[in-house]
Parts: C-alpha cells; structure tokens; sequence
C-alpha cells in the first residue's frame, strides 16, 4: 500500500531533537515586551510545525532506513509488523537512539543542531520584531488589529540562517513578514505612482503596500480572488502584458508562479526582489555559433522574466510549467513526489508516487482564459513599451530608475531546483554516513556546472560557501544594489565583476527588437499547453469549393513562400552553422527556444525540408530559392557539430541524460534524417553518422517509459531495420529485437485481449498512431515480420484489437481515451483516425485483406468529416489529412474519387486566404516539419504527381 508522506508519522522520533531548542525559545519569548502569553505560544507553535517539516524532510529517509535494520537485526519484538512499527516509534524517540545515530552519522547531529538553532533564532528575532511594530502594522490594508492567533513559517525557502518568509494572521487583518530589505518594494511602487503621474496607463498592475524597516518588512496580505465578470477578466490579462513591459524593462527574473496572485482585475507581482538581474556572457555550448547567438537572443528577452509559459528541465521540474502567466490547471504533468510504501508496518520503505502538481493562485478564473484573452496581453505589451519608449525619447525615463540603484536585490544564479536535489543528495543516510565523499560530489556537480553555466559560481570559496549553506538546511542566498553590481554570497564570499546594473538594463532594453519581443509573448502561449490535442476556439480555414485554375503553379508558389520565408528567418554565423527560434517540442513539453537537432520540430526536420525542396526544383517542380543549398549544408554541418558534441562528452566520462530514443523526438529521427540524406545522395558520411548515434541507444531503451512512435523506443524500431538493411551491420537489427521484447515485457491487456502501454498522462493506455498502441502495434508488426518473430505479430493483433475496441458506431470514429472536453473523438495524425489510416495503408498498401480497406475508408471517412480545415500543418492539420484522402482517391475507394484533389484545391485556397495557420501555435512563427509550416510546404511538394519524395508520417519512410 502507498500512502502519502505524512509530516506526523515520526514526530515523537523527531522531537527528541526539537524539545530542548523549542523550551529555550519559549523562555527567550517570554522575555518579550509586547507579546502576549497567546502570542508566545503561536510562535512556538509554528516553529515547532515549521522545524518538523524540515527534519522530516531531511531525516525520514535515514528513520526508515533504521527501521528496516531494527527489523532485520531482531531489535524488534512485537507480533505483528504493524506492532513492531509502533515498537520503533518508541525506540526512536530515545536520547539513547540519537547517541547511536551519532556513531553511524558522524556530522548528522551538528547538521541537525544548526537547522534547529538558526529556525529558533529566526523565531525570536520575528517575535522582537512584531512586538516592536506592532503599531505600525495599522498602516497595511486590512484594519490590522487584535492578538496574533496564526503563524506559519516557511512560505518560500529558507535563507541565511533559517529566515523565511512569515504569513500572520491576527483576530482582525492579516499580513506577510519578509526577513530582507523591503527597500526594492517600496521603490518599485514610488516609480510605478511616477508613471502614472506621467500619464500612463498602469491601473491594472499594483504591488503590495509595505511598511519597511531595516533589513526586513511587513507587507500587505493579497488574497486572491477570481474575477468577477468579462471586464475583470479582460483588465487582468492587460496586466500581464503591462507587467511584461515593465519587467522587461527592469529586467526581472524569477516570476513564477507563486510570485504573482490574481486579485480580481489586477496581477499583483507580491515577490520583487529579483530586479536588475546582471546578464553575464554565455559559455560556447559547441553546437555552433548560431545556436549560441540564439540561445543568447532567447535569454536576454522577455522570457528570462519567468512570467510567460515555459516547461521546467531540471529534474523533479520536468514538464512543470511554473510561470506567473502560466501553470494551468489540468496541464501539468504529475511529479514524483517523496512517499513511504508500506507505512505504519516494519517494512516500510522510502520510494516515490506520481501526484497531481498543487494548484497555485495566479490565474484570474477557475478555467483560465488565458488562450482566449492572450491578444489582450500582447496588445498591453506593445501599448506600454511604446509608451515607456516615448519617455525614454524624452530623457525621462533614465531619471526615474536611479530610485532602484541602492535597493538591495536578490539574484539567482542556480535555479533553486538544482539546490533542492543536491540538498536531497547532502541529506540522503549514505551521504550522512559518508560526509566527505558527499560533500566532494556535491562540490563536483557545482563546479561543472559553473563551467558550462554562465552566471553559477564556479569559484571554489563560493561552492563551498554554497554547499554549507544546504548542509544548515538553507537554501544559498545571493543579493547587490544595482549600483555596486557585484554579488554578495554565502558565507560572506563574493561573485561577479562590480556593474552598473540600472544603466546595464537600460541599455539592453533600448537594444531590444520589441518585434521579436512581441514574437516571443505570441509563440510562449503554447508552452502553457502540454496537451497537443488542444487548440483555440476556431473557425474552419478551408473554403467550401476549391478552385483547380492553375493549381499546379498556385502550389508552387505556396511551398515557395512558406521555404522562403524559413530560409530567411534562419540565423547564421561565421562558423557555417544555423538556427531558429520557435516553440519547439521536446522531451518536457512546449517552449520557445533554439532549435533541438530532432525530425520533428527541430534542425533535421528543416534538413530534410530544404533537401527535398532543392530535389524539386532541379526537377523543375519548384522554384528556385537563391541560397537555400547554403542553408541546406549549414543544417548538415550543424547537426554534425551536436552529434560530434555529444560523443565527445560521453567520451570524456561526462554523464548526460539519455536521450528520447523515438522517431520524431529522438535518436530514431536522427538515424530516419540520416538515411534520408545518404539516399538522396548528399555530401557527408550519413550511414556512418546513424551508426554512430547507436552507442547512446540502449541507455535510451533503458530510460524509455513512453514507448510511443513520438519519443519512445517503438519510434526507433523501423529506422533501425532500415539502417541495418542499408549498412548490414548487426548492431542496428539487435537493438530493434531488443526494443521488441521490452514492448512485449511492458504490454497490459484489457478485458478484450486489447493491448496497451501505460503512459504517464494515459495510464489506462491511448489509442492512436503517434502516441498509442496503433503506432506501438505497426512497428512491432514490422519487426515480426523482418526477424520472423509470430508471437510479436500476435502482440500487434492485440494492439490492433485495442484500438478497434474503441472503435464507436454511432460517431463512426475511434474514441479518443483523452477525453478532451467537446471532443469524443480525434481525426489527427497525431491522436486519430488520420494516423490510424496510414498505420493499416502501411502495412497493406494494396489494400490486398478487406480489414485493411475497411479500415482506412473509416479513416478517411472520419477525417473528411471532422478532421478538415483547423490548420495546415502536418501534425494535425490538412497537411496530413490530405495524405490519407489522396491515398484513398489512388487506391480507389469507393466514395473517395476525388478527395484528394478536392482536398488539395481547397487547401492551397485556405493558404492564399490565411496564410500557413500551425495548430496551437496559429499565431506564432513555427518552422518545424511536423507541428509547423515546414511540413505544409513539404506536402506541397509531394503533391505533385511525379514527386517520390517519402511520407514523414510514417517513420522510417525512404524513397522507393
């Protein structure tokens, strides 16, 4: 049995250890003028929670490990397990027990000592804090008065020496006790009154009132609170964008999800400290100068604020949109959190659960508006930066920053993830047990990553300092003013160069293209979003005739304008090497950044785009792009500077993540682009590239959980059947026999025979091609078939059983088991009957069984009824779609005479009209080759009847 990790379960092992430092606080508060006896015990109180939460946080994992040596020596005595459980409570809250840890974990109680030592300390400078202004408090909204009679303790991180932010409530009103300089706050409103006496615009943004002190505040509670009505809603989302201006501006950092409360019509920023972040110059990655040049572009804009929607990387994060804007409800991923398996018996053990990620307070409805009101923030983006723009112009605007210049800020040169796993490393019992070897890896870590990070410390008194601070239970704290620039570190060390930081930020602003700024607010919506099923509220993009008047010269011109266009948007440097930046989907989900080396949104794709369009054209079935050959070999070198990277790290001994083995998101594109390349015969050794991406692919089978077409290990199966075919080395078939057998090991069966893989988001299965057991089916048909393997094309039939048993006679389509809201069914590529219908053309592309023909006239039936005119790309748009209609037409199918070259007409239409419209990204700039209009203009070119260019929706596809 699993149960969720319970702060109480060991409180009286624990409070062995808090009880003496507790008492002595409780004396030291009794000596407080202008606390009342009530009060005393209220911060007592929440110290004692607060420091509970901490030890069991740091010392559960070495308790139960204890608890299973009790069990195993005999120590234990009692009948039952549960009884023995109960027994090692008692035996654990012993001074005796403690001594013995002592011997076991040589430094654990120092540790344990200080944590205890600094939270008390903090408690008590907080209580001679409140009683000294307590009078001052009435100056905060909320007619602040009466007894304090609730307290928590540790709403945020703890810093230098256990302070942490304080949440009080008192019997009338209620506050927020910050232990930092509060100068930042009270400046920040003074420029924002400023403004407004300037005349701009600012009534949808506010801070919290404050009342400074030295070196610490009280600032007014925010309560959130949902809009109530359209215009609320609409005055909330103006905020963003206001809020984006101004920070950009004060080049903030940090604004997540928690520092930002939706209070009716107002985004209330209640967290400020990070302003005026220095930017240090970016260590060379080795994947080229242009990918460096973008990921700089990328960092220096409005991105780096943490308010726009972005997917976390850090583990324990990945996936995890955190921003002020973002965080939707429903589209965060679950995270492992810490649990105990088999609590309350003797044979517990410390593991992991998948839990729901907790529901923050930044969104302004219970279902964000946030796709529908998303203009509203660009267009208060534009209206304010042109405003602050025009005061600029006047030479007002740099008189106004110099409020800020002597405001201590906080900088954060890690993200605080990373502090939060080498925290768990320092605390784990091996790490307790062995010290010194713990604190050398943890030393380790921070020190390469200072070398590959630009602004993480990689001076040896400063890792230090950082790793004493986790060793205290803090969380490292780094703070300057603006004016002096340079970092104050733990344990009074120092970083960076002193800077001016105000005239620092000012300058880049004035830099800044606001049109990519504006590019960047577009594209970030769709990292919200980690649902690809989801889209917009929109109206069909198709027209209802099709005109075929001059079509052929019409679609030219289309793919043209589309290549054109991505041609021109590419960054190049000197190195020969190139890049975009997009929202691109990886591993963790959306987010805008350089350009990843996959197929699917990523330098490959835009590879094999430009390889096939210059194939066209030496046809004479496209028209010529004057330097599109120099784009194409800037591709190929800068997909050989990644794989070369790559190899030599792993070389060097360095550890890296594995990565996704599948066919769109992983190696097994990589190896697909590769053979792609060698058969159209372009320069390079691309056999010998794909043979060597082999080396990371077991650990990338080894790591898979997902084992769809898209990033799990079926999506490798084909291309490696293909690769071994190509250069007959073994390699390439035994990894695909292998990937075989894992899927087999890994199926579960419904009640029908159906099989099915659990994945994260669907753990009951999902039907579909690129994500469920369609596409895990076809590929294990193809290696049954290649390797002679019947009980694998047996496990296929059951794949395919799944999908037919949800196959609904009154929708006449599959069920999508995603049960999007409004949607039974889809008619994608992706999820539905688009992917479904090329699966079973596939692997019967005469049609020759009457499963098969059966099969894809649903498909086609089902797309042409609701899978036509949303978008064009090639994921899920009419870029596909037109694939299976085209493919009908050819076969034959009754009914299906014309589709494809209806389809087609009306398709080119919708382009004239709209212009390439890319799903959930329709209003951002997305090159790549299946969710962007990389793959509309690659259909574009398969659209002529003589092209042999091979489909890119059915992996592993070469040219006949």
């Amino acid at each position: 049995m699993t149960t969720s990790l319970d702060v109480s379960n060991f409180d009286a092992s624990l409070g062995y250890l808090l009880a003496p430092a507790l008492g002595e606080l409780a004396t030291q508060l009794a000596q407080v003028a202008g606390l009342q006896s009530s009060e005393q015990g209220c911060i007592v109180a929440a110290s004692r929670s607060s420091l509970s939460g901490v030890l069991h946080a740091k010392l559960t994992r070495l308790l139960v490990l204890e608890l299973n040596a009790a069990r195993v020596t005999g120590r234990l005595e009692a009948s039952d397990p549960r009884a023995r459980f109960q027994e090692f409570l008692k035996l654990s809250a012993t001074p005796e027990f403690w001594q013995e840890q002592s011997l076991n974990y040589p430094d654990m109680p120092a540790q344990v000592h200080r944590v205890v030592k600094n939270r008390c300390a903090a408690a008590l400078s907080f209580g001679h804090r409140l009683a000294a202004d307590r009078s001052a408090l009435v100056q905060l909204p909320g007619s602040i008065s009466g007894a304090l009679v609730g307290l928590r303790f540790g709403a945020g991180d703890s810093h230098c020496g256990g302070l942490t932010v304080a949440l009080l409530e008192f019997e009338d009103g209620a506050c927020v006790y910050k232990p930092r300089s509060m100068a930042i706050d009270t400046a920040l409103a003074d420029f924002l009154q400023s403004l407004r006496g300037r005349g701009l615009q600012l009534d949808a943004v506010r801070v919290p009132l404050v009342v400074e002190r030295d070196g610490y505040g009280w600032a007014e509670w925010i309560s959130h609170r949902y809009a109530d009505d359209e215009s609320e809603l609409v005055s909330f989302y103006r905020g963003l964008g206001q809020w984006l201006a101004l920070l950009r501006l004060l080049a903030g950092s940090d604004m997540h999800s928690e520092n930002l409360i939706a209070c009716g019509g107002q985004p209330v920023v209640v967290d400020c400290e990070t302003l005026f972040t220095p930017r240090a110059a970016a260590t060379a990655s080795g994947l080229g100068e242009a990918l460096d040049a973008a990921a700089a572009l990328v960092a220096g804009s409005v991105l780096n604020i943490g308010l726009l929607p972005g997917r976390g990387m850090g583990l324990g994060w990945r996936g995890v949109d955190n921003s002020g804007a973002g965080m939707l409800p429903g589209q965060q991923p679950r995270s492992e959190q810490p649990d105990i398996l088999g609590l309350g018996t003797d044979e517990a053990q410390f593991g992991t659960r998948l839990a729901e990620i907790e529901a923050s307070q930044n969104h302004p409805s219970p279902v964000p508006a946030l796709a529908r009101l998303w203009p509203r923030v660009l267009a208060a983006f534009d209206a304010l930066s042109a405003e602050l723009r025009a005061l600029d112009s006047r030479g007002e605007l740099a008189q106004e920053l110099t409020r800020f210049a002597h405001c201590t800020v906080r900088v954060v040169p890690r993200a605080t993830e990373v502090y939060a796993e080498l925290s768990r490393m320092l605390w784990h019992p091996v790490s307790l047990h062995q010290p010194v070897p713990a604190r050398a890896r943890a030393f380790d870590l921070l020190k390469r990553m200072g070398s590959n990070v630009a602004m993480a410390p990689d001076t040896d008194q400063v890792i230090n300092a950082e790793i004493d601070d986790l060793l205290q239970g803090d969380v490292p704290f780094f703070s300057t003013t603006p004016a002096r620039g340079q970092l104050d570190g733990p344990g009074a060390t120092r970083w960076l160069e002193p800077a001016d930081l105000v005239t620092d930020a000012l300058t880049h602003w004035r830099a800044a293209d606001l049109g990519f700024e504006r590019a960047t607010v577009r594209s970030a919506l769709v990292s919200a979003y980690i649902n690809e099923g989801w889209m917009p509220d929109e109206v069909s993009l198709l027209p209802e005739v099709g005109s075929a008047l001059q079509l052929d010269s019409r679609r030219q011109v289309q793919a043209r304008q589309i290549v054109q266009r991505l041609h021109s948007a590419a960054l190049r440097a000197s190195d020969g090497s190139i890049s975009w930046i997009a929202p691109v989907l990886g591993p963790t989900g959306w987010a805008v950044q350089p350009l990843e080396v996959d197929l699917y949104g990523g330098t490959s794709g835009m590879a094999v785009l430009f390889a096939a369009y210059l194939r066209e054209v030496d046809a004479a079935r496209a028209l010529p792009i004057e330097g599109l050959s120099d784009s194409l070999q800037r591709c190929l070198h800068t997909l050989d500077l990644a794989q070369q990277r790559r190899a030599r790290l792993l070389t060097e001994g360095a550890k890296l993540r594995p990565p996704a083995p599948g066919a769109y998101l992983g190696l097994g594109s990589q190896i697909w682009a590769r053979l792609l390349f060698d058969a159209w015969g372009l320069p390079g050794a691309h056999v010998q590239r794909a043979l060597g991406l082999l080396d990371e692919l077991p650990a990338a089978i080894a790591a898979d959980h997902l084992h769809d077409l898209l990033l799990g290990s079926a999506g490798a199966v084909v291309p490696l059947l293909r690769l071994h075919r190509r250069s007959g080395d073994p390699r390439p078939l035994q990894l695909a026999t292998q990937i075989g057998e894992r899927l087999a090991a890994s199926a579960h069966f419904n009640d029908n025979g159906g099989a099915y893989w659990p994945h994260p988001q669907w753990p009951d299965g999902v039907g579909g091609f690129v994500h469920g057991s369609t596409g895990i089916g076809w590929a294990l048909e193809h290696l049954g078939r290649t390797i002679g393997r019947p009980e694998l094309q047996t496990l296929a039939a059951a794949a395919a059983g799944f999908e037919a048993g949800l196959w609904d006679e009154g929708l006449q389509n599959w069920r999508d088991l995603r049960e999007l809201e409004g949607a039974p069914t889809a008619a994608a590529w992706c999820h539905g009957s688009v992917g479904i219908g090329l699966a079973a053309l596939d692997l019967d592309p005469l049609l020759a069984e009457s499963s098969s023909r059966e099969q894809v006239g649903r498909a086609a039936a089902a797309t042409r009824r609701l899978g036509l005119g949303w978008n064009h790309c090639l994921c899920h748009g009419d870029s596909s779609a037109w694939e299976l209609l085209h493919a009908a037409q050819v076969r034959g199918l009754a009914g299906f005479e014309r589709a494809g070259d209806e389809l087609l007409a009306r398709w080119i239409g919708g382009l004239e009209a709209h212009g390439a419209v890319c799903g959930m990204a329709r209003d951002a700039f997305v090159p790549g080759l299946l969710p962007g209009v990389g793959g509309v203009a690659y259909q574009l070119l398969r659209a002529h009847p003589q092209s042999d260019l091979p489909s890119m929706l059915v992996p592993g596809a070469l040219p006949a």
